[in-house]
């Protein structure tokens, strides 16, 4: 098939997504707070006029970034889910090694986690940052919900208590400890085991 896009159209199209990755980096590494539009402009190679052509404020950019992060999580979850299925939920894998493949693909990188920590902290201060937030986590919720469902169905397994609850307590762990790795500094492959070590015991505590 010809490519009939106007060149304008991709041009503008690659300028938004070198922005946005420029200002990920930043908002990761420094917070929006701290992020300057001159700062973000200079790092992706582009003056502020380019930035006001694509984006009205640093705000809307996040939230474009936002739009993005949970665009781009959850479809590397349900590609992982999807897999899984493929490969048989009732196979001889256990089932704490299912949840965490999910989990991992879902923000094991650095600037992931550090970028999702500043999501998390402006949804608390900003009721339109905390609408974005809440969307990719409802998202997660649903498709961890959707797992937990499938391999306890397939294994013949109970849970112990509500589907909605056993979701919460995974994905708080797997935060609480991809962000608890970054403070004190862990190796990638401690941190892994760590969260094994885990989910192990949640889904010890949920499954039976």
């Amino acid at each position: 098939m010809t490519d009939t896009a106007p060149a304008p159209s991709r041009r503008r199209e690659n300028t938004r997504t070198r922005l946005m990755d420029a200002a990920a980096q930043m908002f990761a590494e420094e917070g929006i707070d701290a992020s300057s539009v001159e700062a973000i402009c200079e790092r992706a190679g582009f003056t502020r006029g380019a930035f006001y052509s694509n984006f009205a404020s640093k705000e809307e950019l996040f939230l474009a970034l936002c739009e993005r992060s949970a665009d781009t999580t959850l479809s590397a979850v349900r590609e992982r889910i999807e897999s899984l299925e493929v490969r048989g939920l009732d196979a001889d894998m256990e089932v704490r090694n299912l949840v965490q493949e999910v989990l991992e693909v879902a923000g094991h990188d650095r600037l992931d986690v550090l970028l999702g920590a500043e999501i998390r902290v402006q949804a608390l201060r900003n009721a339109d940052f905390a609408e974005a937030y809440l969307a990719l986590d409802r998202g997660l919720s649903d498709n961890v919900s959707h797992l937990i469902r499938d391999v306890a169905q397939a294994r013949g397994l109970a849970l112990r208590v509500p589907l909605d609850e056993a979701t919460d307590l995974l994905l708080s762990t797997w935060v609480s400890v991809s962000e608890h790795a970054l403070i004190t500094r862990s190796d990638p492959d401690g941190a892994r085991r760590d969260l094994a070590h885990r989910l192990s015991h949640i889904v010890a505590l949920i499954l039976e």
